[in-house]
C-alpha cells in the first residue's frame, strides 16, 4: 500500500510516523487506496520556512518571470489532465465526465491568470489636491505577501487547488496548501509537475495530514496570508489559530433558487435538477431550496421530478454517469437522515432516494416544515427541498431566511422581477436564469453571513492575495 507524505523544496519527505497516520479508503469499492502521514510541528515548520526562504529569493521575479513559470505550469497539467482525472474519479467517486471537466479548467485557468497579470494595474495619485503635496508624485503598487497557506476540500481537489495556487504565485507569493485527505493525491500530482515545469523549489509545497496539521499551518508566525474553502466550524478554528492575519474564507451554503410564475418552467427544472443532483450534490453551490410561487408550484414540482428522474445514477468510471457516490458511506448515511428527518416531520418525499454503500440517488422533499434541519443546514448532498411561495415577497423572505448567503439564483421573464431579486436578495452572487451552480473563473466569487468572506475569480483573488505598497517622491529643484 502506497504512503503519502509532505512534498518540501521540491522532494517527498520519507514516509516516517506513518504509523500515526490513516489510511484513505475508495468510496467506490471499499478498498484502502493509500495511508497518509500527518504532518507534525516540526514538518509544518519545515514547509513554512521552505516557502519563505523560496519567497526571499524570489521576491523580485519580474513579472515575465512568472508569467514563464505559469505557462511552464498550464502546459504540464494540461498534458496530464488524464491521470488527475482518474485519480478524482477514484478518491470521491466524482463522474467520469465531470471529473474530466474538473481537469480540463485547470490549464484555462492559469493562462487566464496570465492574462490578468500582464494587464498589471497600479495607480498615480494627484497629491497636489493637498498644498502640501506640490512637487510630490505618489503612486501605489500591488506587492505580494509571502507564503499563502492553501487549504482546500475534497470535492474539487484540482479546480479548488489551482483557483488558490495561480493567482497567489502570480501575485509573486509562495504557496504551502493543506489538502483535504481525499485531495493529496491529487495536490501531491500538482506539485512533482511544478517541478518538472520549472518552477523554483519551495515556492509550491504540500503539507499532508488532517485537522491538526491544518491548525498548524495557520497558526504559523510565518504564513501571511489564509485561504481556506470549507465549512464554517472549520474557518472558525483556524480564524482563532491564525490570530491577527489575513484570512479569506468561501465556506458553507445552502443554496435558494427562486422560481417565479412567468419563468420558463421546463428550462428552470432542468437547470436546477443538473445543479442539484450531478456530482451528488457535493458542490457549495449545489442547489438545495427551490422557492416556487403558488399559481406553478405543482406543476414544477412534476416536471422537477421528471428530470431529476432521467439523471443516470450509478458507477461514476462510467462516462454517462451523472450522479456517482458520495465522497464516503458516512456522508451519504448523514444525507439520508436529512431526508429521515424531514419526512418524520411531515414533510412529502416526491422523490425518495435509494441508498448503496456510498451512492445515494437524488431526494426531492416537498413541503418541509420550518424546522427542518434540510431547511437549515447545508446538505452537501444529493438532497433538495421545494417550497411554495405566496409571491416575489415571500420568495425573497425565504431565501434569505438562512445563516448563509454564497451564490443564489432566481427564473423570471420579468427585468423588473430580476433587478429586485438582484438587489435584494442577501448573497455573494445571484444569477437570473441560470441555476446556483453555475460558476464562471472571471467574476467575483464569494460569501455573506456564514457563507465566507474575501473573493476569488481571477483579478479579485489576485487582488486577495497581494497588498496595496504607496511610494511617494519629492521632485529635486
Amino acid at each position: 500500500m502506497r504512503t503519502l507524505t509532505s512534498w518540501i523544496d521540491g522532494r517527498t519527505l520519507p514516509a516516517t510516523g506513518a504509523e500515526d497516520g490513516f489510511d484513505l479508503v475508495s468510496p467506490i469499492d471499499g478498498h484502502t487506496l493509500y495511508r497518509i502521514v500527518e504532518a507534525d510541528q516540526a514538518t509544518v515548520d519545515r514547509a513554512v520556512t521552505s516557502a519563505r526562504a523560496a519567497w526571499q529569493t524570489h521576491r523580485r521575479s519580474t513579472v515575465a518571470q512568472r508569467v514563464a513559470w505559469l505557462e511552464a505550469l498550464a502546459r504540464a497539467f494540461e498534458q496530464d489532465a488524464a491521470r488527475i482525472t482518474e485519480m478524482i474519479v477514484t478518491t470521491i467517486g466524482k463522474p467520469r465526465r465531470a471529473a474530466n471537466f474538473e481537469a480540463s479548467r485547470v490549464g484555462a485557468f492559469i493562462r487566464n491568470c496570465i492574462a490578468e497579470l500582464l494587464a498589471g494595474r497600479g495607480e498615480v495619485l494627484p497629491l497636489d489636491s493637498a498644498p502640501a503635496g506640490a512637487g510630490h508624485l505618489g503612486y501605489a503598487k500591488r506587492v505580494p505577501y509571502g507564503v499563502v497557506a492553501a487549504i482546500t476540500p475534497f470535492n474539487a481537489p484540482a479546480n479548488l487547488l489551482v483557483q488558490k495556487l495561480a493567482p497567489a504565485l502570480a501575485t509573486g507569493n509562495a504557496v504551502v496548501v493543506k489538502p483535504h485527505p481525499t485531495g493529496i493525491e491529487v495536490a501531491l500530482a500538482f506539485a512533482e509537475l511544478a517541478k518538472k515545469a520549472g518552477l523554483p523549489d519551495g515556492l509550491f509545497n504540500v503539507i499532508t495530514g488532517d485537522r491538526a496539521a491544518a491548525q498548524a499551518l495557520a497558526a504559523h508566525p510565518l504564513t501571511s496570508v489564509i485561504t481556506l474553502t470549507g465549512g464554517v466550524a472549520a474557518a472558525r478554528a483556524l480564524a482563532q489559530a491564525a490570530g491577527a492575519k489575513k484570512f479569506c474564507a468561501e465556506l458553507g451554503s445552502n443554496a435558494a433558487n427562486i422560481v417565479l410564475a412567468d419563468a420558463d418552467l421546463d428550462d428552470a427544472a432542468t437547470k436546477i435538477a443538473a445543479a442539484g443532483f450531478e456530482a451528488s450534490g457535493q458542490q457549495c453551490i449545489s442547489a438545495q431550496r427551490i422557492i416556487v410561487e403558488q399559481p406553478v408550484f405543482e406543476s414544477f414540482v412534476e416536471k422537477f421530478v421528471a428530470a431529476a428522474k432521467k439523471l443516470r445514477v450509478g458507477d461514476p468510471t462510467d462516462p454517462a454517469t451523472d450522479v456517482g457516490t458520495m465522497v464516503s458511506v458516512a456522508a451519504a448515511q448523514r444525507v439520508m437522515a436529512l431526508v429521515t428527518d424531514a419526512r418524520a416531520q411531515g414533510a412529502r418525499i416526491a422523490l425518495a432516494p435509494t441508498l448503496e454503500g456510498a451512492c445515494l440517488s437524488p431526494a426531492i422533499i416537498v413541503a418541509a416544515p420550518g424546522q427542518a434541519r434540510v431547511l437549515r443546514e447545508e446538505a452537501f448532498g444529493p438532497v433538495v427541498v421545494v417550497q411554495a411561495a405566496r409571491d416575489l415577497d415571500d420568495a425573497l423572505a425565504q431565501a434569505n431566511d438562512s445563516e448563509f448567503g454564497l451564490q443564489g439564483a432566481c427564473f423570471t421573464a420579468s427585468l423588473d422581477s430580476a433587478l429586485r431579486v438582484a438587489e435584494e436578495f442577501d448573497c455573494g452572487s445571484i444569477w437570473i436564469n441560470e441555476a446556483s451552480r453555475f460558476r464562471l473563473d472571471m467574476y467575483p466569487f464569494g460569501g455573506v453571513k456564514d457563507s465566507g468572506f474575501g473573493r476569488e475569480g481571477i483579478r479579485y483573488a489576485m487582488e486577495e492575495y497581494s497588498q496595496l505598497k504607496f511610494v511617494g517622491l519629492r521632485a529635486s529643484r
